[in-house]
Formats: C-alpha cells, sequence, structure tokens
C-alpha cells in the first residue's frame, strides 16, 4: 500500500487523496492575452521530474501542495500552501 502524508492529518493511504495538478501561476486577467489563457488552461508540462502539485485529502477536504518526483514516483514532502518557503 502506498502511503502519503497529509500535512495536517499525517500518513495516510494514497487512495485517500485527489489529484488536483500541477502547481502554476494564473496569469493576470486584466493584462494577458487570449493565447497566454489558451496556454494556461490547455497546455501541461509532461517532462518527468520534480513536480509542485495540488492534493486533498478527502476524507478532510484538506488542500495542500506536495513535492513530488515523477520519475521515481516519490514524494518529496508537503505542505499548506500559506507554509510555502
Amino acid at each position: 500500500m502506498k502511503i502519503m502524508t497529509c500535512p495536517v492529518n499525517g500518513a495516510r493511504p494514497v487512495s485517500e487523496f485527489v489529484y488536483w495538478g500541477e502547481l502554476r501561476e494564473m496569469p493576470d486577467p486584466a493584462t494577458s492575452t487570449d493565447d497566454v489563457w489558451a496556454d494556461y488552461v490547455f497546455c501541461r508540462n509532461g517532462a518527468a521530474g520534480v513536480k509542485k502539485e495540488w492534493w486533498c485529502h478527502t476524507p478532510s477536504n484538506t488542500w495542500f501542495i506536495a513535492e513530488r518526483d515523477t520519475a521515481k514516483d516519490r514524494v518529496i514532502r508537503t505542505y499548506l500552501n500559506h507554509e510555502e518557503a
């Protein structure tokens, strides 16, 4: 069984989590062109490596960020959004 650490609830089975997508900076809606918005909404970087991703622990509805190495399939660390350093 795979285990993932929730920053609030500790180590839990990965089946209790939902992946929401890579953490990316949203373009400024006031100044962005249609091409910039289309790239933000539809294009993803699928290259293997370390990614920052949004995850949710579904039983507690805790949203957090996981730094995950997609090449080695391992979680490096997890933290709440306001804890980012």
